[in-house]
């Protein structure tokens, strides 16, 4: 017998070892996507959706404003270059690191509904849902009054310094970005017969597109007033009177009084440790601890095991997401309201009872929510020198809003309390002063104790299975930071919500581009209704603090038409 000797010099050992390990790699995080570098900066960081507002960010930092000061400047700006996403018709919410008190501040600037709403208003008139738009679905925008709470408590430079760039912008003009003149057009369309819209968003007639400038003299005047006046110009001065008078002309009964009523408050963040990060989201009337729920039940799996895109990963993923859906339909509400069992709902015992209905083998048609003892939007993230961190996320809702658009404020209202459930009893009803179930929330993570990553994925029902899909990213894939945002999402919809629906068919599942045959095939085996859809998939941005090298990670979503920056 003839014997082959096979000779390999040292360098190919080294290279085949080296593939062997990288498609190892590959077929655990999936990093078989676009993707691109992380932006490194020492000074500080901007991530958001829109270039200009991040340069606004930087400037503002470099001028030696604060992270705080920077994230009011960067909404403010987002609220005029990005109107179908946000703007002070809105509401915000926002979790705060502040490096010299070494901890998390969370600031929940909702609205409340206006004290004349209550269920018996639709009830009497034949109505079985709120309408999507118009008057009746305008809630109190608590952005403005968000603003002044972080100012107040924070900030360092006076609200004209900080407004002045956004004003700016609004008076001199500014171009429309690609993604913006798309949904620009796409809402003119809807909007185009409402009062007051074209005369602000359609200058000649005419729907703005990508290249267009687009001047908004109404909220340069508008931003003016509340530079000088304060929180006051906004919610007890003529502005007030007429976003109240406009509503009520229309048949809403939003009034002046609601507005001078508007009181955001400050909330203790919560979270639950994921494999050693503490993972932190704003208590209700927002869904963040859905995040924090999906999280508990996938770590008792084995993630890393299962591999990025697997049917395995995908598949439990779903179903974790539909059991926290279930809860996120019946509890999650206006705690003011209602004594919440959100302790409960987040707590490592809970989530094991609730893993154990999940059948590794089959899709589930419905679940039901434990029985216990008790639309599109802007994310923004900034970082300075000091070591202050601020996730900021804010949202008009249903991309616009409402289509009301008061006479020469240069805004539109948001439609959050078509989020109000009309089922008597429920935890979600609608009632007078109280503040709808919210879908925007901003998230953070620590590690033992000290901040790590300040992060945000838009997206109406998409945050909270976004934000977990993040974590898991991170933390059991091992993608950096700009990978863990441009990874292929998975979207499930049709889940019970709080408005009422209940989930009956097992919803379905969406798909990025990205995942391969296998794993559909896989997935439809079990059960699942596979689909897919090109652009419901939510916003990233995110800054990572690295303390061993003292710099700032960041990253911004290939999705949109952001940016992240630094110095």
């Amino acid at each position: 017998m003839k014997r082959v000797v096979i000779i390999i010099s040292f360098t190919s050992l080294i290279l085949l070892l080296n593939a062997s390990i990288i498609q190892a790699q590959d077929r655990v995080t999936g990093r078989n996507f676009a993707t691109r570098s992380e932006v490194i900066a020492k000074n500080g960081m901007v991530a958001t959706s829109h270039p200009l507002a991040t340069q606004i960010g930087l400037d503002i930092l470099k001028e030696g404003g604060n992270a705080i000061d920077a994230a009011i400047a960067i909404n403010a700006a987002l609220g005029l270059m990005e109107p179908t996403g946000c703007g002070i018709g809105g509401d915000l919410f926002a979790i705060i690191w502040i490096a010299e008190d070494n901890r998390l501040y969370g600031l929940n600037a909702s609205g409340r509904s206006p004290e004349n709403l209550n269920l018996e208003f639709f009830t009497t008139r034949g109505m079985t849902e709120i309408p999507a738009f118009g008057p009746l679905p305008v809630s109190v925008p608590g952005c403005v009054d968000g603003w002044f709470e972080m100012h107040d408590r924070f900030g360092s430079m006076s609200m004209e310094k900080i407004l002045t760039p956004a004003i700016n912008y609004a008076r001199d003009g500014f171009p429309v970005t690609e993604l913006i003149g798309y949904y620009l057009t796409s809402s003119a369309r809807r909007f185009i017969d409402y009062p007051n819209f074209a005369d602000t968003y359609m200058p000649n007639g005419k729907p703005l597109k990508k290249g267009d400038v687009f001047i908004n003299p109404y909220l340069a005047n508008t931003y003016e007033e509340i530079a000088i006046g304060g929180r006051d110009a906004f919610y007890n001065g003529e502005i007030a009177q007429t976003i109240a008078s406009f509503i009520q002309s229309q048949g809403g009964v939003l009034s002046a009084k609601d507005l001078a009523n508007n009181k955001s408050e400050w909330v203790e963040p919560i979270s639950t440790n994921y494999r050693g990060y503490d993972i932190w989201e704003l208590p209700p009337n927002g869904q963040g601890i859905a995040a924090l729920q999906i999280l508990n039940i996938m770590e008792g799996m084995d993630v890393v095991e299962m591999g990025f895109g697997s049917p395995e990963y995908i598949h439990n993923f779903i179903e974790a997401k539909k059991l926290a859906f279930e809860d996120r339909a019946k509890y999650y509400s206006d705690p003011t309201f209602n004594e919440l069992p959100v302790e409960e709902l987040i707590s490592k015992n809970y989530a094991d009872e609730r893993r154990k209905l999940i059948n590794p083998n089959q899709s589930a048609a419905r679940y039901d929510a434990g029985k216990l003892e008790q639309g599109n939007t802007i994310y923004l993230t900034v970082a300075d020198r000091f070591g202050n961190m601020v996730s900021l996320i804010q949202s008009n809702y249903r991309g616009m809003g409402s289509g009301m658009v008061p006479p020469e404020l240069g805004l539109m209202l948001q439609d959050r309390g078509e989020l109000f459930s009309l089922e008597e009893g429920h935890y979600n009803v609608v009632e007078p002063n109280k503040r709808p179930f919210h879908t925007i929330i901003p998230a953070f993570i620590t590690k033992d104790g000290k901040p790590w990553v300040s992060f945000g994925l838009m997206g109406g029902a998409m945050q909270p299975q976004g934000h977990a899909q993040i974590v898991i990213n991170l933390i059991d894939f091992g993608m950096n930071l700009q990978e863990a945002g441009d990874a292929p999402r998975i979207q499930h919809t049709g889940s019970s919500q709080p408005t009422g629906e209940i989930m009956i068919d097992g919803g379905r599942v969406l798909l990025e581009s990205g995942f391969d045959y296998h794993t559909i095939r896989e997935l439809m085996r079990k059960g699942h209704n596979v689909g897919f859809d090109l652009g419901s998939y939510g916003g990233y941005q995110a800054i990572l603090w690295d303390e061993q090298n003292g710099v700032y990670y960041g990253a911004s979503e290939s999705r949109k038409d952001g940016q992240a920056a630094g110095y």
